[in-house]
Formats: structure tokens, C-alpha cells, sequence
């Protein structure tokens, strides 16, 4: 399936009916009085969040959504029938922004969590509702107001327990492939994820959590440079940051202070979260080569695992460290 994480679409809700002019007429009622019913009310437009879903793919292939309009007013005060509402289905995680200003309207973080993003008009009054003492025929009725119509910006953020950060090709697919059921592509290029991965990792009985495999950044990715701001909003639901560093890499540190760099150029709370850097690929290193970046370090408190994605070798830790982290993150709340 395509992953799209960001859309634009129109809609229009109902409008209310029109209110109807009538007067009684039975066969000894000759001069019956005002008997108009009013308009329905027109349908709303809502956003819904669905767990069921993980792309804004449909909204890619219909971007205009309208609302059933309020059926007008009847003879014997019959008022019209209320329009159907149009129901948009969206992943959870979807924030609606209104194009025009770039407001946000509503984050949908949980299934079910639902706006109405555009109001159905209201139905208008038939000639029943304006009888008074002095005006006992009154032929006048109220049309239907019409319903609200915007266009808004659906905009997919991942919800993840832990994010993958890293350069292209630091082995975030690799790593995601191991630990999950999640099936990524995967080769020995940059850039080979264009798309946002999201998989289960079932650490143990009862214990499972969440991690997305961030695309690759590279250096300017918080100004757009490669695609990149599409990608780090992606990591602002996450609750842990995992940095994948090459272990093969000329400077470790400098790679690392780069990324955390472009994380706070995008937003500067996400450096601020719990961090774990785990050196990749250390298959490629001899025992001797291996122990000179044990005493290398990235901060005080964060844990540094080196790992082997394709031998298996500190995955096991990784995986430990990332759960620990989340435990303290719960604990915490």
C-alpha cells in the first residue's frame, strides 16, 4: 500500500431545507390556518479517526466531499428530514490544519476521536412559526441557510513508542526487519526507505511496543533538504529516540551532534526527549577494532549499545534498553 502522510482536501456540509408555505385544507375547514413545516437541517462534515487505517491514500484520489443537504418543509407542519453526514476516515494520528491560515483544528490521536469540521445549515422556518394574533395567514417562510464549506489540510503523524534517527543507509530498515514483523525495503544505498515504516516488536510476554523507522536524514533536513521535514514529524509523537550511527563512520560523535541538530531545527522539544544510540554494523569490525569504541561516549546517561542487525549480535540489549526507557517514560506519568 502507498503511504501518504499528507493531503488537501474540499469540503462543503448540507444545507438546511427550505421552510414551506401551506394553509389547512379539509373538507369543512374551509379557511384552515398557516400549516407550513420547516426545513431540515443539513448534514455535517466530520473527520473521524480510525484505527483501520494507515495512509490518507483515498484522499489522494478524492479531494471534494460534500454533505447532504436538509430536505425542504411540508404541508401539515412536516418538517424536512435532517441530512445525512459525510464521515472522512483517518488514521489515528491525523492532524486537520485549516489551509487558509494553517490553524490547527483538531489532533486525532485516538480511535474514535472525531471534529465536525464543517457545520450543516440550519432549516428554515415554514409559515406555521410566524402566525401571530394580528397575522393569522402569514405567507412568508425562511430558506434554509446554507452550509459551512472550507478546505483543510490532513497532515499523518506516526504514533510510535520509539523513532529510528538516522543518516541514510545507517541500517534503521535492517534493524526494523529484525525486531518486527515489519518488511521494509532494504539495500546497500542511501535513501533506499522513501516512506515511514511502522512495526510491533513483542520484547516479551505482555511487553510490546511500537517503533518507526524514520527515511534517512542527511545534513539541512530540518530546512527541507532531502525530503526532510516530510520525515521528522514523524518522530514527534515518539516517547524514546534511538540514533543509529554507523560504527564505520570517520567521527561517531560529529554524526550524532548532527543529527540532534536537524531534530531541534524542526522542533526544539525533540532532542529533549530520552535518548539511546546504538553503533551499527559492527559485524564489520575485528575483535581489536571492536573494543576501542567501548569507551566512546555521547552524553551522560545515554545508553550506547553496539549492535549487529544482520549477525543478531546487541540486539538483544538494544531491545532491553529501549524498553527500559519507555518503563521510566510510564513511570513518569
Amino acid at each position: 500500500m502507498q503511504f501518504i502522510d499528507e493531503a488537501t482536501v474540499f469540503v462543503k456540509a448540507g444545507n438546511g431545507g427550505n421552510g414551506t408555505i401551506s394553509f389547512r385544507r379539509e373538507k369543512f375547514v374551509p379557511k384552515g390556518g398557516p400549516d407550513g413545516g420547516n426545513g431540515g437541517n443539513g448534514g455535517n462534515v466530520i473527520i473521524r479517526a480510525d484505527r483501520q487505517l494507515n495512509t490518507l491514500l483515498d484522499f489522494k484520489y478524492k479531494r471534494h466531499y460534500k454533505a447532504e443537504s436538509g430536505e425542504h418543509g411540508r404541508g401539515k407542519k412536516q418538517t424536512g428530514k435532517t441530512g445525512v453526514d459525510t464521515v472522512l476516515r483517518v488514521p489515528c494520528g491525523t492532524l486537520v490544519r485549516d489551509s487558509s491560515t494553517g490553524k490547527i483544528i483538531a489532533d486525532l490521536v485516538r480511535a474514535g476521536d472525531e471534529v465536525v469540521i464543517a457545520q450543516g445549515g440550519k432549516g428554515g422556518r415554514g409559515n406555521s412559526e410566524f402566525a401571530t394574533s394580528t397575522n393569522q395567514a402569514p405567507r412568508i417562510a425562511e430558506p434554509g441557510v446554507p452550509g459551512q464549506e472550507r478546505e483543510v489540510v490532513l497532515e499523518l503523524k506516526l504514533l510510535a513508542d520509539v523513532g529510528l534517527v538516522g543518516f541514510p543507509n545507517a541500517g534503521k530498515s535492517t534493524l526494523i526487519s529484525v525486531i518486527s514483523a515489519a518488511k521494509p525495503k532494504i539495500a546497500d544505498y542511501p535513501f533506499t526507505t522513501t516512506t515511514p515504516n511502522l512495526g510491533i516488536v513483542r520484547y516479551a510476554e505482555n511487553r510490546s511496543f511500537t517503533v518507526a523507522d524514520i527515511p534517512g536524514l542527511i545534513e539541512g533536513a530540518h530546512m527541507g533538504k532531502g525530503l526532510g521535514t516530510l520525515f521528522l514529524r514523524h518522530i514527534e509523537r515518539t516517547k524514546v529516540l534511538v540514533f543509529l550511527i554507523e560504527a564505520v563512520s570517520k567521527d561517531p560523535k560529529h554524526d550524532y551532534k548532527v543529527l540532534l541538530h536537524e531534530l531541534a531545527g524542526h522542533n526544539p522539544l525533540l532532542p529533549k526527549k530520552p535518548k539511546i544510540v546504538a553503533l551499527t554494523k559492527m559485524d564489520l569490525f575485528s575483535e581489536v577494532e571492536a573494543r576501542k569504541l567501548k569507551r566512546i561516549s555521547f552524553g551522560k546517561g545515554i545508553p550506547v549499545c553496539r549492535i549487529s542487525a544482520v549477525s543478531g549480535d546487541g540486539v538483544g540489549d538494544l531491545l532491553e534498553e529501549m524498553w527500559n526507557a519507555l518503563e521510566a517514560q510510564f513511570a513518569a506519568k
